[in-house]
């Protein structure tokens, strides 16, 4: 399955804070009905992304009955990302790994 979603980075101010984009929830309920097919535990489902130029891995994280990217540090760095900023992130879900 491939997305592509557009949305303003948040922060959440945890221990270590984490940078984010929510899905809009057409996708979210795309995930929703591949993501006992796809999860590895948690609700988190595994993806590759691609922001600008810059091509990353992550899981999707379960949040409100959503799903949420966050963006790891190098990937916001690379394309000049901020806080607040609207942004456009390309995904392809990963298959499960066999155990």
């Amino acid at each position: 399955m491939e997305l592509t979603i557009t949305g303003e980075v948040w922060e959440w101010r945890g221990p270590a804070p984490f940078h984010f984009v929510s899905l809009d929830p057409v996708a979210a309920d795309d995930v929703r009905e591949i993501a006992t097919r796809v999860s590895y535990g948690w609700g988190m489902i595994p993806v590759k992304g691609r922001v600008g130029g810059t091509s990353f891995t992550t899981s999707l994280w379960p949040k409100d009955g959503s799903y949420v990217v966050p963006l790891k540090d190098a990937v916001r760095h690379a394309e000049g990302i901020e806080l607040g900023d609207d942004i456009t992130v390309h995904l392809v879900v990963q298959p499960r790994r066999p155990r």
